[in-house]
């Protein structure tokens, strides 16, 4: 008679600073044959240390624990467990939260207000290698994905926020502080110090240097679109 070696059951961990949080998902998954539960915890530091001892398939993670961010967690796991995968939960539909995510190396994003079936197809998703992100969430993660696709190809270029990035394009034009805040409608002096912000971000001294980078590592010289 041919012995089938049966398939290890997923290891699921479930982080969140409210215990009846993981009190209703560890009920849940405790009707899954296929499924278990191999540890949880509450915090970020609880996270990491737990991450490490257990070792799991899967983690659900809440976006806001009681010591700092499931995003913060999601990041140090992540570098230290690159096989686990991510699926992160929260209460808000916050496309910040969700961009920061997929940065992090999160596999899925689901709202709280998921049905417990929906919830163990997600686990299910991202254990088996894809990916799955709340309908509600996505759209505006997507586009800004889309316009700054171009920047995630450099680490320095990524540090800059929206507005840096408009006034670095006009500094790789050759404009002045005064007429940047002309046409961004900023006083000079801010424009000074949103220069300021830029070279220290890029690590480099002078604008023409900024500038230089800036034509390195984008498609379009002097345009931070691309």
């Amino acid at each position: 008679m041919r012995v089938v070696a049966k398939t290890p059951p997923l290891r699921v961990m479930i982080v969140d600073d409210h215990e009846v949080v993981r009190n209703g998902i560890r009920a849940m998954l405790a009707g899954e044959e296929d499924v278990v539960v191999a540890g949880e915890a509450g915090s970020v530091r609880e996270a990491i240390d737990e991450a490490d001892r257990t070792r799991p398939d899967v983690i659900v993670m809440d976006v806001r624990l009681s010591d700092g961010s499931g995003i913060e967690a999601t990041r140090e796991i992540r570098a230290r467990h690159p096989e686990a995968r991510v699926l992160m939960l929260t209460s808000f539909a916050d496309d910040e939260a969700l961009f920061s995510s997929i940065m992090a190396g999160a596999s899925g994003y689901v709202l709280k207000q998921v049905r417990s079936g929906e919830l163990l197809r997600a686990i299910r998703t991202v254990a088996g290698g894809g990916s799955l992100l709340d309908p509600d969430v996505t759209t505006a993660v997507l586009d800004r994905l889309r316009r700054g696709k171009h920047l995630f190809k450099d680490e320095r270029l990524a540090r800059l926020s929206p507005q840096e990035e408009r006034i670095l394009g006009l500094v790789a034009q050759g404009r002045t502080n005064r007429q940047i805040g002309d046409e961004l409608g900023l006083a000079e002096k801010t424009v000074k110090n949103y220069v300021s912000s830029i070279l220290s971000k890029l690590e480099v001294a002078r604008r023409a240097e900024a500038a230089a980078y800036l034509a390195r590592h984008t498609a379009t010289p002097g345009s931070v679109d691309g």
